[in-house]
């Protein structure tokens, strides 16, 4: 298996190594290190194993250029800025301890008033260098990150290349796609493996080029490619325009290779068979927990999500778990809190993001500290267990194209938590809350309206809750159900293995091997 990310947070893909490795395939699981040490561990049966990944190629040709007449101030792009800051910072470091040392000389009767002289001279030129340098460092910042690939120059450089090379534009365009082969594509080789599932648009391709050698060397590898979202419906990165244009034409080129097409949803399926003129519809494999996943060992207790948050368990607890970013709409239950007295809210994100970061500071300045609790994920098989003790689960997230066509896997971990759930007006996500009955939709950042739909929730949980009574809904939407449907794609393509063993202890062993693949850490 390969993932682009380092395995830790993505439970999509830790699931489906974990559930193949239990089913008797010998899964290895590549991800990228996100240090420049390797790093390998189990779980359950699978062999994790994180790669380091240099990126020299993710570097534009213009970076390691001088900006001569836009920044002409600017350092050159060879390290030598963090060089001359450092320099400054150690020179003011050595006169604050020249200062103490003079200070206590003074207080033994022994004072210097040149050499004090000379160091407050040498404090005011630390200060005018260090202004200097941040001014330096400052133009060379942007002169190496502010360029947005939206000029008239880019545009006519990525239509220049498409019309050269087709789907192959991809390698003038991104060829930081290229790291990831030359990280991932030797160890792939090394391991020849008979069949490769690769998740998404950057590992489809480090997949079909292993697949493509491997049948060249006379082995018939097979290879699965888990489309985790729709490519044409994300927003470029960095507002790039050789980004989609380049990743389009990259998957394009490598979807021909798989044998086999998995996806999230339904309607991600249609799209994807329409996309790239598929003979069949793609196997639907939803995000669903793994209710099934536990510990293996009595130390390692489930968190008491309102222990964690400091409230009772007759407080308004408010809960929203997985990936944080702008479009994920957490400003909407965060704004909406002077509206909802004694509520409180719970984040289940990475504490480390700039974007939280800058939430937490918007909290502040609310006001709302003591009512909204930034907290860290848990592992995987945890996440049921701990947002059950929540009276709602917050799905607020804007309207995207990716995010009009899926379930998300918050929305099932919800389900499973018997949480009432408040969601956002995204199409897949409401109609199914509207059907089932277990939440109330709103409009998507409309702040008032999401007000409404949470008391409207708070003032009759049990009714909410009730939907999830219905016969078969939760069972269908279990990961032991999806981990069947994952396991008949890999046999219907690899028929030879002897069947199944009866045990999935980690000695029951198919004698053929897997390597399997992800993208996205953002699958919560």
């Amino acid at each position: 298996m390969l993932v682009d990310n380092g395995v830790n947070g993505d439970s999509r893909v830790q699931k489906q190594a974990r559930s193949a490795a239990d089913a008797g395939w010998d899964v290895t699981l590549l991800g990228r290190s996100p240090t420049n040490a390797p790093q390998s561990w189990r779980l359950g049966s699978a062999l994790v194993r994180l790669l380091p990944m240099p990126e020299p190629l993710f570097r534009k040709r213009h970076q390691f250029r001088r900006a001569w007449l836009r920044w002409p101030l600017a350092y050159p792009p060879t390290g030598i800025a963090e060089h001359r800051a450092q320099q400054v910072a150690a020179w003011q470091a050595d006169l604050r301890v020249r200062g103490a040392l003079l200070d206590l000389e003074a207080r033994s009767g022994r004072r210097r008033p040149m050499a004090e002289r000379w160091r407050r001279i040498q404090l005011v030129l630390a200060r005018l260098l260090g202004y200097w340098v941040w001014v330096r460092t400052k133009m060379h910042n942007r002169a190496q990150h502010a360029r947005r690939y939206r000029n008239p120059w880019d545009r006519a450089y990525t239509w220049f290349w498409q019309l050269v090379h087709g789907d192959g534009a991809w390698r003038r365009l991104e060829p930081g796609l290229w790291d990831y082969e030359l990280a991932y594509g030797p160890v792939l080789d090394e391991l020849a493996p008979d069949l490769i599932h690769a998740n998404d648009f950057r590992m489809l391709g480090v997949g079909a080029r292993a697949a493509i050698r491997g049948r060249a060397a006379g082995r018939p590898v097979k290879l699965v490619w888990d489309a985790h979202e729709f490519l044409p419906g994300i927003r470029p990165w960095q507002q790039n325009i050789r980004w989609l244009p380049a990743h389009r034409a990259h998957e394009r080129e490598y979807a021909p290779y798989a044998d086999a097409v998995i996806t999230v949803s339904d309607a991600l399926a249609e799209l994807l068979r329409a996309e790239h003129h598929l003979a069949e519809t793609p196997a639907v494999v939803l995000n669903a927990p793994a209710v099934e996943h536990g510990p293996g060992s009595p130390d390692q207790p489930v968190p008491d999500l309102r222990q964690l948050c400091g409230v009772g368990p007759d407080v308004p607890l408010l809960v929203y778990s997985g990936s944080a970013a702008e479009p994920r709409g957490l400003r909407t239950m965060v704004d909406a809190l002077p509206e909802l007295p004694g509520v409180h809210v719970a984040l289940v994100v990475n504490p480390a993001l700039r974007y939280v970061e800058k939430l937490v500071a918007h909290v502040r300045r609310l006001g709302l500290t003591d009512r909204v609790h930034v907290l860290p994920y848990v592992e995987h098989w945890q996440v049921v267990p701990f947002l059950a003790a929540a009276d709602i689960g917050v799905i607020p997230i804007h309207h995207w194209p990716n995010h009009e066509i899926a379930l998300i896997t918050k929305f099932f971990e919800y389900a499973h938590a018997r949480l009432p759930v408040v969601v956002s007006d995204v199409r897949t996500m409401a109609d199914t809350v509207r059907s089932t009955g277990q939440g109330e939709v709103f409009r998507a950042e409309d702040v008032a309206d999401y007000v409404r739909a949470v008391r409207a929730v708070l003032a009759d949980r049990e009714r909410y809750r009730a939907a999830y009574d219905r016969p078969g809904l939760l069972a269908g939407w279990t990961w032991a159900a999806q981990a069947e449907i994952l396991d008949g794609v890999y046999r219907r393509l690899l028929p030879d293995p002897a069947e199944p063993p009866e045990s999935s202890s980690p000695t029951a062993r198919v004698p053929v091997s897997a390597s399997v693949g992800s993208t996205r850490g953002d699958q919560r």
